[in-house]
């Protein structure tokens, strides 16, 4: 008993003083991520952490002098694991929503894109109001902008809520929903692998920006994060990540008119 007791008080100091057994390391920002997003979060042959968000961590840590951690986590899951510790930080293509920001902080928008559709290659579709009809069936994935606009602003189509970007696309090409409601990019790029069965709708109905998740309060934090993506952009750092993995997508968007991500 007296061993507990002592075991125990040991255990209490130390957490008092700010030390832990399961503490990480000061110099180490645990970065969030769901590596199911190509080009920005993915993995690489050899299944390690790879994409745009990746490469942008990596230079925050070189920035702030941090060693840089990538933990794989379902998108729904990153705020949770972000307010209780287990993460510092969320780089996962996140829209810095009013509804995200009562429970975290966000960085400066380092992204700007928006919502539209990807949407079966006969339909009659042409906008978000020719989807939301009596009849119609409309897919989201779980724990996105598109989900949420969805449960606001659908009224009239059913909503079909999946957890996997894959499922809700394979929905509109094997006809099983009409429309699927996502970002530009991904909606181009599934459009790209499925052109015999589906058309996208790069138009957005709904503009977004992304930014960095941030745990509530600590601005110290926030100001240097908004610091490095000020310079990063100065040093043509989100230029030289366009040309690397979004060159085609680039040409692609200022052809159509519409403003391009960074």
């Amino acid at each position: 008993m007296r061993k507990t007791t002592v075991l125990c008080a040991l255990a209490l100091t130390l957490v008092i003083s700010g030390f832990s057994c399961s503490s990480r390391p000061a110099n180490t920002l645990v970065v969030g991520m769901e590596l199911a997003y190509p080009p920005f979060e993915m993995t690489d042959a050899r299944g390690n952490p790879s994409g745009i968000s990746v490469d942008i961590a990596h230079a925050l840590g070189r920035s702030l002098n941090k060693n840089i951690t990538i933990e794989d986590i379902p998108f729904d899951g990153l705020i949770p694991a972000l307010k209780t510790g287990k993460i510092d930080l969320i780089i996962s293509s996140m829209t810095a929503t009013e509804e995200r920001r009562k429970s975290i902080d966000f960085s400066d928008p380092y992204v700007r894109t928006g919502l539209c559709l990807l949407v079966g290659v006969d339909s009659g579709i042409r906008s978000i109001g020719e989807a939301d009809r009596n009849g119609k069936t409309i897919a989201v994935k779980k724990g996105t902008t598109g989900h949420d606009y969805a449960r606001k602003h659908i009224k009239k189509a059913r909503v079909l809520v999946l957890d996997k970007e894959a499922a809700a696309v394979l929905e509109v090409v094997q006809k099983k929903a009409d429309a699927f409601i996502y970002d530009q990019m991904s909606v181009y790029k599934s459009w790209q692998r499925n052109k015999q069965t589906t058309r996208a709708i790069l138009k957005p109905f709904q503009e977004e920006f992304w930014a960095i998740g941030i745990r509530k309060g600590n601005d110290e934090l926030r100001i240097s994060i908004n610091r490095f993506l000020a310079e990063f952009r100065k040093e043509k750092g989100f230029d030289r990540l366009a040309d690397r993995y979004l060159k085609e997508e680039k040409k692609v968007f200022l052809r159509l008119g519409y403003p391009f991500y960074f």
